[in-house]
This record gives structure tokens, C-alpha cells and sequence, in this order.
């Protein structure tokens, strides 16, 4: 079994990128890039402004860095964007039906002997009925190689070095992006001293013309705008026509005050840093979310059973108090009753003997 790999090597600007040709041969490095007639001339793409039905010539350098020769196949195709946001192209395999397909170029296999550099020409062609805005392409030198990978199958390995294409054909610009399928996930963590986190996941879409970059936030605030929280700034990579990319942002230590507002912007801005007519506006979706502070309600649940528990045994102590201090006061007044009904008796006898003594006085005289 035969499986086809693609490695694809498209910087900004080209530089000296080696490949292996096999397992165990010699490294084979080589180079494309922007070109003028007599060779490179600084350039970091083949970038151009072009009227439908128009055209330009130009060149581009393909340089052999080995101390070996070298075969590539030299051929364009349409550009789009990768799921992780960076600039891929089309397989080799797979006929262009975009940009790729208005670059003709003068020669389409190279021989170069080693530590060499030959210089092709290129033409683009933009159709009459070309869409306005800008479109991406780029143009590669290829070596096809055999080998096997490491479960021993038989492999081909499509090594790609090229250099970017982008054109802007004239006309009405239209720089937007959009925010899409926003899905929310709150992490509220059992520690009552510890703020959930709230994630949101969203896909932007370049839905307009103009390629664009810029950068993502959210933020979440409470009810009238309380609690406030926002993330840190994301990059969003360049986006082109059509491009989705998904992404997630995160906001942390976020107040829980049950209904919250989740607030996603996209702050886009020209890719190639130029200003364009119109200029680009912000991208934002908002949405609702319920954050329940259970463990705070928790906390508080047993706080306010600690408190009744201790009034409770506070009110209880002060009724045994009371019922004490009204049984030592009723013993009080039965010992004071007790003490009152006994010199009332003693007082009666005195004045008997007295009586008496007197009797027997007046019997004397």
C-alpha cells in the first residue's frame, strides 16, 4: 500500500528551506521567491492590484542550495486558509478553479545543477468576470520522492517550497467578519474563595472580500453591568475570503451573579496593514448565561445553620438562666416566709410572761 504525503513549506518570505529527498540521502534544499528578470529582487510575495481582464508578466527565482542537482516541478494553485489559521495550498493533484488557475507560468519542470538558480517568467491573468476583492494563490516547486515510513510502508513524499501570490482585483471592497456557533462553558470550582471560569467557543468567518487579521475578546458582566470580566486579547491569524477558523477564549474569575451577559468581539484589521475604503467595523454576538454560585450558597447555608445553632443554644441557656435565677428567687421568698413566721411566735410568749409578772406584783400589794 502506497500512501501520498504533502509537505508544504510557505513563508512570508522564502527562505533557504531544506527537504529530504529519501530516508538516508543527502539533504536537498532549495528555494522560490519573487523575482525580477536578472534574479530576487527583496520582494516578500507576488502581490498585485489588477482590473478585471487585466494582466501582468513578472518572475520568480528558484535556487538550488544542494551540492547536488535537482528535478522540481514548478506549478500554481489556489491558496485557502488552515484550520489552525495558517496560508496552505491546494495539492499538487488537484487542479486549481480559483487564482491558481489565472498564473501561467513559462516552465513547468525544472533541472538545476547543483548550487544553481534559474529564473522563470510568470504571467496573471485576471478574467473579465473576476470577482473584486483579493484573491490568493502561490507558486511551488515540488520534488515527488519514494521511501517508507515507520511501520515499514511504502510512501510518497511531496515536498512543496513556494512563495505566496496575492491579488486584489478592483472594485467595490467589502472587509467583514462574522462570529458564529458561540458556545458557552462555565467551570465553577467547589472552593466557595475560588471565581468560576467561563469559556466561549465561536467560529469566525471571513465573509467578505478582503483578507483580514485582528484580534478576539469576551467578556462577561452581571446584572447592571456588575462583576464585570473580560479575557485577554486573542490573535485572530489572516483570514481570506471565505476562511472559517474556531477558536476558544477564556474569561476568569468571574463574579457568579446568575444572569450573566457573554459579550464575543472580533476587532479585524487589513492583513497587509494598508488601509481600505471602507475600513473595517467590529464583529460582536452577544448571549446569556446562567452562573449559579452554588458553593458560595453553600457557604452561606452553613453559616446561617452555625448562626441559628448558636442563638438557638444561646436563647436555650438564657431560658435556664431565667428559670434558675426564678427558682432561687422563689426559694428566697420561702425562706424569707419561713423566717417571718417564726419570730411572730417568739413575740406572742414575751408579752404572756409579762402579764404575769404584773399579776403577781399587784397580788403583793
Amino acid at each position: 500500500m502506497r500512501t501520498r504525503i504533502v509537505l508544504a513549506l510557505l513563508a512570508v518570505a522564502m527562505l533557504p528551506l531544506p527537504a529530504h529527498a529519501a530516508p538516508g540521502d543527502e539533504a536537498l534544499t532549495w528555494s522560490v521567491a519573487p523575482s525580477g528578470p536578472q534574479g530576487p529582487n527583496g520582494r516578500a510575495n507576488l502581490t498585485y492590484k489588477l482590473d478585471p481582464g487585466a494582466g501582468v508578466t513578472d518572475h520568480v527565482a528558484v535556487t538550488n542550495h544542494s551540492t547536488r542537482p535537482l528535478t522540481l516541478r514548478l506549478y500554481a494553485n489556489d491558496a485557502f486558509t488552515t484550520a489552525g489559521g495558517g496560508f496552505g495550498l491546494r495539492a499538487g493533484d488537484g487542479a486549481p478553479t480559483g487564482a491558481g488557475l489565472w498564473i501561467g507560468i513559462g516552465r513547468e519542470r525544472l533541472t538545476l545543477p547543483a548550487s544553481s538558480r534559474v529564473v522563470v517568467p510568470i504571467t496573471v491573468t485576471v478574467p473579465a468576470n473576476a470577482t473584486p476583492g483579493d484573491h490568493a494563490a502561490g507558486v511551488v516547486a515540488s520534488l515527488v520522492a519514494d521511501g517508507t515510513d515507520g511501520q515499514g510502508n511504502r510512501v510518497t513524499v511531496d515536498h512543496r517550497v513556494g512563495t505566496r501570490l496575492h491579488l486584489r482585483v478592483t472594485g467595490p471592497l467589502r472587509p467583514e467578519l462574522s462570529v458564529t456557533d458561540v458556545r458557552i462553558t462555565t467551570a465553577t470550582p467547589w472552593n466557595p474563595l475560588r471565581l468560576p471560569r467561563v469559556a466561549v467557543s465561536f467560529t469566525i468567518k471571513n465573509t467578505g472580500n478582503v483578507r483580514l487579521r485582528g484580534t478576539s475578546v469576551a467578556g462577561v458582566r452581571g446584572p447592571f453591568s456588575l462583576g464585570g470580566r473580560a479575557s485577554s486579547a486573542v490573535a485572530v491569524p489572516e483570514l481570506l475570503p471565505g476562511a472559517v477558523l474556531s477558536t476558544t477564549v477564556t474569561v476568569d474569575e468571574v463574579p457568579p451573579l446568575f444572569r450573566e451577559r457573554v459579550t464575543v468581539e472580533i476587532h479585524p484589521e487589513p492583513a497587509d496593514g494598508r488601509a481600505v475604503d471602507p475600513a473595517p467595523v467590529r464583529a460582536s454576538s452577544v448571549h446569556t448565561v446562567w452562573l449559579i454560585p452554588w458553593p458560595q450558597l453553600a457557604l452561606l447555608l452553613v453559616v446561617a445553620l452555625l448562626a441559628a445553632v448558636w442563638l438557638f443554644a444561646r436563647r436555650r441557656r438564657g431560658r435556664r438562666m431565667r428559670a434558675a435565677l426564678a427558682a432561687a428567687e422563689q426559694r428566697g421568698r420561702e425562706q424569707a416566709g419561713s423566717g417571718a413566721g417564726a419570730s411572730s411566735a417568739g413575740q406572742n410568749v414575751t408579752p404572756g410572761i409579762g402579764s404575769g409578772q404584773t399579776s403577781e406584783k399587784e397580788g403583793e400589794r
